[in-house]
């Protein structure tokens, strides 16, 4: 609503934004993030979800129309200035116990030990990139700040990157920057949290693992690069906890999760890269923005027939409120992940099914009771006004024609709208016969892929780095 009342503003017309109690502090950051921290804002005393009438009647009447009033009559307090620091100037100089005090004290880390960002460390970074180290690559809610190619390889290094990874934080910020993934929804009370996919020879170049603990700690490219993007919307973007990152519940950083490209190619099913438009071969990032997922363990079969229902069953079980992004709040907007190990996509594969051919059996499979898809999207959540049928939805163009095969309120209606909404990767221990999926945060984290660009010389530059561990 702040962003509305910003406009409306800017446009010459009055405003005040109603908030809840539990946003206050994050619409004061909002605003002074779109550049208007005087913003009227009126209190609704405690939430609405969970308010009678009379009490939500008893609570405007008496405290959210005064406050209406006066933001709409009343001159704005005069807003103060904001200490930013400077981009290339020394923030702090210590000890690196006190670097890392000063930093947790100023909101800069996430309470583990940083590495201090020093010049020649940041300079380090800036080599293994042709961009300009002022270059913006884009401007990041809801603190309306700059990212420029320093600020990137400041944060890589407070993460514990190597240098050699720049291009792969680069491409990451790129696709933070991008409207269709939505950064300002990283602070929803969900507390979603986004994973990154990468694909490309740099899995190997790098040292990614992709094999036995895909989505575990304990691998420095892995771990550091996702940490890399949760300081970045804590440094760039503003996303702080108790002010404008409002996870009720929330999640820590996710490692990066990286395909196994020898096994893809092995039994000729495309990457997650290839999946969203890439060529094959390309490096790149895709990210997307999780609510939660799950262990789909020992999967059993001696082929699809028997394998798929499980594999479905798993998507499903995972899929619950999120079906408002199928249809309802959004349409077509969950993307819900499938991580397969290899042993099970080349079980499939040897079946005669390409990727796309499990997308359609999952599809099928992955299905739930029409009463409780009705439940999730206006009976137990308000998302979607009104407490719509899914026949109602299809009649009025809102929701393909499967969600109204018929009028039985127990007939088994899927959990996505389409087949291609299931994403596929493939990962993890090849001699295990598990599987892992993700529930997706629909529109509120589109997924977004991204080119790395890796710099001129770059088997040089890798040489180099290679060359200096050896030292």
């Amino acid at each position: 609503m702040l962003r509305a009342s910003a406009l409306a503003e800017e446009l010459g017309v009055p405003s005040v934004s109603l908030t809840c109690e539990g946003f206050l502090g994050q619409a004061a950051s909002t605003a002074a993030g779109l550049g208007m921290p005087n913003l009227p804002v009126a209190l609704v005393p405690g939430h609405v979800d969970v308010q009678t009438a009379e009490e939500l009647r008893r609570n405007v009447l008496g405290v959210t129309v005064e406050a209406v009033i006066q933001g709409l009559t009343a001159a704005p307090a005069e807003a103060a200035d904001v200490d930013e620091p400077s981009p290339t100037g020394v923030v702090f100089e210590g000890t690196p116990d006190e670097v890392n005090r000063h930093f947790y004290a100023k909101g800069w880390s996430d309470g583990l030990p940083i590495v201090p960002p020093s010049a020649e460390r940041v300079r380090e970074f800036l080599r293994f990139t042709a961009l300009d180290p002022d270059e913006e690559l884009g401007v990041l809610l809801p603190d309306q700040r700059s990212a420029t190619v320093r600020a990137v390889a400041a944060n890589g290094v407070m993460a514990g990157c190597r240098p050699e990874y720049m291009p792969i934080l680069v491409a990451l910020v790129l696709a933070m920057a991008d409207r269709r993934y939505g950064v300002e929804h990283s602070g929803n009370t969900p507390g979603s949290e986004t994973l990154i996919v990468l694909n490309g020879p740099v899995i190997r170049e790098l040292d990614f693992n992709y094999q036995q603990g895909a989505l575990r700690d304990g691998f420095q490219a892995n771990t550091t690069v996702g940490r890399f993007w949760r300081l970045c919307l804590r440094n760039l973007a503003g996303f702080l906890p108790h002010r404008t990152d409002k996870g009720t519940f929330g999640n820590t950083w996710r490692v990066v999760l990286a395909e196994n490209e020898e096994a893809l190619s092995r039994f000729g099913w495309p990457t997650v890269a290839q999946d969203q438009g890439l060529a094959p071969g390309e490096n790149a990032v895709t990210v997307s923005r999780f609510t939660g997922g799950g262990v789909i363990v020992s999967v059993f079969g001696d082929g699809p027939d028997r394998m798929i229902p499980y594999l479905a069953d798993g998507i499903a079980r995972h899929v619950g409120w999120e079906v408002i992004f199928t249809v309802g709040m959004a349409s077509g907007a969950q993307k819900p992940l499938l991580v397969l190990s290899p042993i099970l996509a080349e079980m499939l594969a040897r079946a005669g099914l390409s990727k796309h051919d499990v997308k359609r059996r999952l599809f099928e499979h992955a299905r739930i009771p029409a009463w409780k898809f009705e439940r999730y999207i206006g009976g137990w959540t308000n998302f979607t006004p009104g407490q719509p049928t899914l026949a109602a939805l299809v009649s009025e163009g809102r929701a393909p024609a499967v969600f109204a095969e018929s009028e039985d309120p127990d007939r088994l209606v899927p959990v996505v709208a389409a087949p291609e909404d299931i994403m596929l990767a493939v990962s993890g221990d090849p001699l295990r016969t598990n599987a892992y999926v993700f529930a997706h945060n629909g529109i509120l984290g589109y997924p977004t892929t991204k080119r790395v660009e890796l710099p001129p010389l770059w088997p040089r530059l890798l040489r180099e780095a290679r060359d200096g561990d050896l030292r």
